[in-house]
């Protein structure tokens, strides 16, 4: 791979930040011991499973502390100035039990053989328990086993053991989970078969995602890679309280490492295919007794995963990094405070979306046995109709020949006549641009005129402070802000077309014989569009770039009484900014833009932003790097949202007895959320009452007035929650659970600028509703043979209103909402019979329902087999297609004006421009019906406006929710002397499901599977690890999800996938 400048600036300031840690690596090795720090504990006596919560606060360490181990022990009370160590040995006298350090840093416990002791000796070989995390599920401190949620959760060493890298691959350990890219810069992550199947800017995440407690509305969860984690939390079902809005679906939580008063650090280097090139580390120093600075980053380069055939380059590659510093200070015993910055930045080719596949809808040669003209073959074919996506026929290209704009150029836009002759030369070639295209199956080898562009910027920042203001009473205070800038660009079609421009030289006026100039004409058939370049085929590129900006606020009051009450209560503020603008650029539209609407006569006229004496239409003669935003020779949606949310809210905790607690919690939010709504103006001039394009003004994105939504909605949960004296575990908790979560509504993108006095055309809902739902949860979590087995159970039922769901409709993203039930049951186990063997997994069964009366238009099938409807393709300013009478397509095509006038006769049946026709006598336009022998009105005489006739969704499954995802991991370490050899595998397998409400063949996604493996060297007591490991190891393609495109691109699908086979070698030193 050919390295960049910026690359090999990057690579060296990394190497360089890099070196001190280096050495100080090597120094280490050499046998100088880091020193811990004396702390101040105030610990007393108590069970010693709550007194190992306080002394890892205190501490700032994690306490890996099985449930059968510690059950029924008593710790020794700890008072004063001391070492972690010397306080953890007097914790546990007379309690059999010692600590070891693991490799992650922090301590297990496990049985002592003899003496106690918190030595914490980096070489001992564990005991047979599995570890059991400490998680902040509920914003506190708790055992994963003792939290009645439905948490799975994994340190940094169990995410580098099962080679989960970034938020994309929780799904292979986690119940009932799901990922996969969406179209424009989204992703959706998917929990029990809630996700985020809503791309519009003004919708939400269903699941949220945080970064220390923080949800993040954008994120860069896909791209971003974990480093330096302390743990990530994932969290099933609605968290609507404690995590507020957006939570209806789930949480996901990163918590980094956060800085110790022990001075160390890491370094790991690696290697591997695609030229791999990964750095990565942290450096933990303290400063004095009251402060401590941490500083981690990460680096990737990779090579393209995928061939482009047209430029013969490998694209989709790697070029990111992250850093990350956290500076903690702790002044008292009572008062702590930390300040983060994390930084994340990509310049590279990343591919936004894969494939684009395409079963070729054919043209229609002849009607009612009557051979047709070519022009009129297209005006039938929707370009690809529906069809398996895993067929030989799904890797074809849409049928160009019905696409709006093509017809435009080849029967609207006339260049001239040849000298001698009165046959006038039309713009574009008639026929398909695409017809002998052909894909290869290969889901990695693309062909497009473009190679994709991406660049991510994000920045966080978190300030947080905890004041123990009495014994028992903690406020906590959370203060973040977070900017994030992303830009994509990449070929809009995702094949390469034949020439379409006839060749404008030597072309005559008709009526004057002058000759047509040539500016901006296709001299020889090559036009020059002024975003494209050069060319004599159909081009298009799209730009999807986003801004935005979130400042956060929270307060928590928090108690830890001994007593049988305790509380958590807390006020929120949200603000959240973004503009999202995606542009589609066509040299096609640019040259329609010169030569039908900007051309009267022999040459082309300038058209300047504010004319209106003639129907003309501003081209921005700008490459599309310095772009002036004001042309509408290309489709610009353009989307400004404010968010605003207020919320208070708090839960109870209250311990019945020594066995049985309950929690109430309620939150209470109040949302407002303002978007600017600012239609997209593709081919529309300014002048409505004289010409036939439709707008209102020819230059500018002008806005329409704002629209404000509020939602004031209570959110809340009860739990119940037991752990029984069982005799065949050694500790168990039952719990069952209410909840109810809600997600805030939006607005549906504006249509096209259109003048309804000049172009019929049916308003789409200018909102969508919120999502609410209800849960109930019932669940169990176990520890079982002395701490070798845990095992967890839940299951699951909601009741959800108004599930928000998006499709392409009039050029926008237009949000639904269908009821939905869902239910299932999820499995945990983990196993370590023996030291040496490890044997974990999960399984999720998942029900999933669309509920009753629920309608929507399937775009891809919208006469829904009705015989006495026809499918047609509008006018260009007209966005989508329609459906017509039959009797009304019959009547035109059997007409003596077919030849005439039966292109814009059969475009007047889905409305348009009067202008070019229309059978409604009541509409001032030329009056087809006078013509072809009858009236219609598209608007009010057809299916919901001409758009089809909705499918009945009820029963049908929702998107992206396969019945089963089954997980399991298993490994072995030799315990070699020095040195412990680990070789681990994982499997992942979901069941098959489908990529929209219609649940049709054209839907279905198969069932996947996937396979990771990794052997690891460790060194103990050099802190050294060298590891080799293969991710998708059989290099499979699935298709993960599936996007239907607009109307006017044809209805291609853009496929998504997984990342090919990578193979890594790397070694990590600490010191």
């Amino acid at each position: 791979m050919k390295t960049t400048d910026h690359s090999r600036r990057r690579a060296t300031l990394l190497a360089r930040a890099a070196a001190p840690a280096i050495a100080l690596a090597l120094f280490a090795a050499g046998g100088v011991q880091a020193q811990e720090a004396a702390r101040t504990f105030q610990i007393p006596a108590q069970p010693l499973s709550e007194a190992l919560l306080q002394f890892s606060k205190q501490a700032d360490v994690d306490v890996i502390a099985p449930g059968g181990l510690t059950q029924g022990k008593t710790a020794r009370p700890v008072s004063g100035a001391m070492t972690p160590t010397e306080a953890l040995d007097r914790m546990l006298e007379g309690a059999g039990l010692k600590a070891v350090r693991s490799p992650s840093g922090g301590l297990m416990l496990v049985e002592a053989a003899g003496p106690q002791s918190a030595s914490a000796d980096p070489g001992a070989t564990p005991t047979a328990v599995v570890e059991e995390l400490i998680v902040t599920a509920q914003k506190k401190e708790e055992s994963i086993q003792d939290v009645p949620i439905a948490v799975s959760a994994f340190s940094g060493e169990s995410l580098d053991e099962r080679k989960i890298e970034g938020g994309s691959e929780l799904l292979r350990a986690v119940p009932n989970v799901t990922f996969s890219k969406a179209n424009f810069s989204m992703y959706n992550f998917s929990i029990r078969g809630i996700g985020t199947k809503a791309i519009s800017a003004s919708t939400d995440p269903a699941v949220a995602v945080s970064f220390n407690n923080t949800p993040l509305i954008r994120n860069r969860l896909f791209e971003s890679e974990f480093f330096d984690v302390q743990r990530v939390e994932v969290l099933r079902g609605p968290q609507g309280t404690l995590y507020g809005r957006n939570a209806t679906g789930g949480v996901v939580n990163m918590l980094p490492t956060m800085p110790t008063s022990v001075f160390e650090g890491e370094f790991r280097g690696e290697i591997g295919n695609f030229d791999t090139r990964r750095m990565g580390g942290f450096v933990n120093v303290p400063v004095g007794d009251t402060l401590a600075v941490r500083v981690a980053g990460a680096m990737t380069q990779r090579d393209g995963f995928d061939y482009n055939t047209v430029t013969q380059k490998n694209v989709n590659g790697r070029d990111l990094w992250s850093v990350r510093a956290i500076a903690e200070w702790e002044p008292t015993d009572s008062f702590k405070a930390n300040f983060i910055w994390q930084h994340f930045e990509e310049d590279d080719d990343r591919s936004r979306t894969g494939k684009q596949l395409c079963t070729r809808d054919p043209s229609r040669e002849t009607y009612n046995g009557v051979a047709l003209p070519t022009l009129l073959q297209g005006r039938f074919s929707q370009g690809c109709k529906p069809g398996s996506l895993y067929s030989d026929d799904a890797y074809g290209a849409p049928n160009a020949s019905g696409l709006s704009y093509i017809i435009a150029g080849g029967m609207a836009v006339t260049m001239g006549v040849r000298p001698g002759t009165f046959e006038q030369q039309y713009g574009f070639k008639l026929g398909d641009p695409f017809a002998n295209v052909r894909q290869s199956r290969n889901l990695r080898e693309i062909a497009t005129n473009y190679d994709p562009v991406f660049r991510a910027k994000n920045d966080l920042y978190q300030l947080n402070l905890e004041w123990e203001i009495t014994d028992g009473l903690t406020l906590i205070s959370q203060t973040a802000y977070a900017k994030d800038d992303y830009y994509s660009s990449q070929d809009f079609f995702r094949f390469v077309s034949a020439p379409i421009f006839n060749d404008s030289n030597g072309l005559v006026s008709a009526f004057t014989g002058q000759p047509m100039g040539q500016q901006h004409g296709s001299p020889g058939g090559v036009f020059v569009d002024p975003q494209l370049g050069a060319s004599r085929g159909l081009l298009s590129a799209d730009l999807n770039r986003s801004r935005n900006e979130q400042w956060s606020q929270e307060f928590r009051l928090q108690s830890s009484f001994d007593g049988p009450f305790n509380f958590s209560v807390g006020a929120n503020y949200l603000h959240f900014e973004s503009q999202d603008d995606y542009f589609v650029f066509n040299n096609a539209f640019s040259f329609i833009a010169y030569n039908l609407y900007n051309r009267p006569e022999t040459d082309h006229q300038p058209c300047p932003p504010g004319t209106t004496s003639r129907d003309c239409v501003y081209v921005d003669p700008n490459p599309i790097g310095s772009l002036d935003e004001l042309g509408h020779n290309y489709f610009l949606s353009r989307n400004i949202v404010e968010t605003k949310s207020w919320a208070l809210f708090g839960e109870a905790y209250w311990n019945v007895s020594d066995t049985v607690k309950i929690t109430a919690g309620l939150r209470f939010t109040r949302d407002v959320k303002t978007a600017t709504p600012i239609p997209s103006q593709l081919l529309l001039g300014g002048a409505p009452d004289i010409g036939t394009s439709g707008g209102f003004v020819n230059a500018g994105y002008p806005a329409d007035p704002p629209i404000k939504q509020r939602w004031s909605e209570p959110t809340g949960r009860l739990v119940v929650d037991w752990k029984p004296d069982l005799s065949f575990t050694d500790d168990t908790l039952v719990y069952a659970s209410l909840s109810r979560g809600y997600k805030g509504g939006g607005s549906n993108p504006p249509r096209p600028g259109l003048n309804p006095r000049v172009v019929q055309f049916q308003p789409l809902p200018a909102t969508f509703d919120p999502e609410y739902v209800n849960a109930i949860e019932i669940g169990t979590k176990n520890i079982l043979d002395g701490g070798k087995l845990t095992l967890n159970a839940t299951a699951f039922y909601y009741d959800y209103k108004d599930y928000q769901v998006s499709q392409i409709v009039d050029r926008i993203s237009l949000n639904e909402n269908f009821d939905a039930r869902t239910w299932g049951l999820e499995f945990e186990a983990a196993w370590r019979p023996t030291p040496a063997l490890r044997i974990d997994g999960s399984l999720g069964y998942l029900n999933t329902r669309i509920g009753k009366g629920a309608k929507s238009i399937d775009v891809m099938n919208r006469t829904q087999g009705n015989p006495d409807w026809v499918l047609l393709r509008p006018w260009i300013q007209v966005p989508s297609n329609c459906i017509a009478p039959k009797k009304h397509v019959d009547a035109i095509m059997s007409s003596p004006f077919l030849d005439g006038l039966g292109i814009n006769a059969l475009a007047a049946l889905c409305g348009g421009s009067k202008d070019t026709g229309t059978f409604n006598p009541s509409v001032d336009g030329f009056p087809m019906n006078l013509f072809f022998g009858f009236t219609y009105d598209p608007l009010t005489e057809a299916p919901n406006g001409g758009r089809g006739f909705a499918q009945d969704l009820e029963g049908n499954e929702l998107p992206n929710a396969p019945e089963l995802t089954f997980n399991l991991g298993a490994q072995y370490t030799f315990f070699l002397d020095d040195w412990n050899l680990t070789l681990r595998g994982d499997y992942y397998r979901q069941s098959e499901s489908f990529a929209r409400v219609y649940n049709t063949e054209y839907d279905r996604l198969k069932a996947w599977d996937n396979v990771n493996l990794a052997l690891t060297l460790r060194k103990p007591d050099a802190d050294l690890m060298f590891q080799v490991y293969v991710k998708n190891a059989f290099d499979k393609t699935p298709i993960t999800d599936a996007f239907t495109n607009s109307d006017d691109a044809g209805l291609t699908t853009n496929v998504f996938t997984l990342d090919p086979r990578i193979i890594g070698v790397n070694v990590t030193k600490g010191f």
